[in-house]
């Protein structure tokens, strides 16, 4: 491979930045069909928000599982395994009328659906292929989520205004099967070159460093380890936060004064501005300690979702949003760098599935509070605040994390 030629790994990541702009954006972007589906199936917004909840507790369960599975029979078998139960959870969720048969479907099956083409089934493929440039690598991921919230949110809002949620999940179905299958046929690679991404110049630095091979803890030692739970820590108040924006930010700022296009725009223009934070934070992530770029983006998080609670007006509210935007992705892309960089490749799947499960916990309490606390409380205050106390908390904690460098391997020489 010489200097100026296209390296392969980069069109795993475009494909993968694809995916995740349909899956995660689908995942976050419950908002504008949320009060919609409330009014056509008759169910109470605890009772929606509640079979929400069950479905982010899937999706969070089906992520170690995505993790051992792309392990065993590899990332392509597992993404079009996610794209048929997607496909048939939709064709069910759409003729669901029975909260029950709509649990099973839309909260269960379609969540496992996700999870299998989630971010958690392509990082181990692009650690793989990237060992220089990992992190930047990995923040595309992001970037596709934030893509997906910027552009999802209000497309779905538009196209349910136009055609009802039905006939707009139908839709999503095929364009997901149609970007999903010929991703994973033609682009899903698994054996990287030797020396991945490496120039040439540091092909035999790396050489002379990896003379020893490191060898990889255990998969139960290594979730007993300090760092391990610091991830998880913030994993939770990032997903008690995302999804919690994701499925009642929309009916937040209705609830608040402001027009469905409006809101759906506000919680869009997070995203749109992440995706250029990402880009920064990217570069960064590979030159800058990755404990600091967390804990930075959880405290500015933290503080935009109080900031989100007492906006009044419109210029206020894009305001409060290109500001948190800037931070809103990368807490996902650093901690799987992280974990790769302290755990090692050969764990990083199935270490950053059993962390996401952490990151859905959270997911699941963010969708069942927001619900039951408006109709308990009348007041978003309690979900929302409750969101930016954990993760001004998560920011104290990843500040704790070690330092780039730091391993929790041992060498070949050490091991046996």
């Amino acid at each position: 491979m010489t200097k100026q030629s296209w390296y392969f790994g980069w069109n795993i990541v475009a494909a993968a930045t694809l995916l995740t702009t349909l899956t995660v954006g689908m995942r976050l972007g419950i908002g504008p069909f949320f009060l919609p589906m409330v009014e056509d199936l008759g169910f109470s917004r605890s009772l929606l928000a509640s079979i929400i909840a069950i479905g982010m507790l899937c999706y969070g369960l089906a992520m170690p599982l995505a993790g051992y599975l792309v392990g065993r029979y590899g990332t392509r078998f597992v993404l079009l395994l996610g794209t048929a139960i997607v496909f048939g959870s939709v064709v069910w969720t759409v003729n669901a009328r029975t909260p029950l048969s709509f649990l099973l479907a839309f909260g269960v099956l379609m969540s496992v659906g996700l999870g299998f083409t989630s971010p958690v089934a392509l990082t181990p493929i692009i650690s793989r292929w990237f060992t220089r440039q990992r992190g930047m690598a990995l923040f595309f991921l992001s970037t596709g989520s934030m893509a997906g919230m910027a552009l999802l949110t209000p497309i779905l809002t538009a196209a349910i205004h136009a055609a009802g949620w039905q006939s707009t999940l139908i839709g999503f179905a095929i364009i997901f099967a149609v970007v999903t299958i010929p991703a994973a046929l033609f682009c899903m690679r698994e054996a990287a070159p030797e020396h991945t991404d490496l120039l040439p110049e540091q092909i035999r630095v790396h050489k002379a460093a990896t003379q020893a091979a490191p060898v990889s803890l255990s998969f139960a030692a290594a979730v007993r380890t300090a760092p391990f739970w610091k991830i998880v820590t913030g994993l939770f108040a990032c997903g008690f936060s995302m999804n919690l924006l994701g499925t009642h930010g929309v009916p937040m700022l209705m609830d608040h004064g402001f027009d469905a296009m409006t809101s759906s725009y506000g919680i869009g223009l997070i995203g749109l501005v992440a995706i250029l934070g990402t880009l920064v934070l990217g570069r960064l992530s590979d030159r800058l300690p990755r404990r600091n770029i967390l804990g930075t983006i959880y405290l500015v998080r933290g503080l935009g979702f109080f900031a989100l609670l007492l906006v009044g007006t419109h210029w206020e509210l894009y305001i409060a949003a290109a500001i948190g935007g800037m931070v809103w992705a990368g807490s996902i892309a650093t901690s799987s760098a992280m974990l790769a960089d302290i755990y090692g490749v050969r764990l990083v799947g199935v270490m950053y599935g059993t962390a996401y499960l952490g990151h859905q916990v959270g997911a699941m309490l963010s969708s069942w509070l927001g619900g039951w606390a408006f109709d308990r409380f009348g007041t978003h205050w309690v979900a929302f605040g409750m969101s930016g106390v954990l993760l001004v908390i998560a920011a104290a904690v990843s500040m704790r994390l070690p330092l780039k460098g730091f391993t929790l391997m041992a060498p070949a020489a050490q091991a046996g």
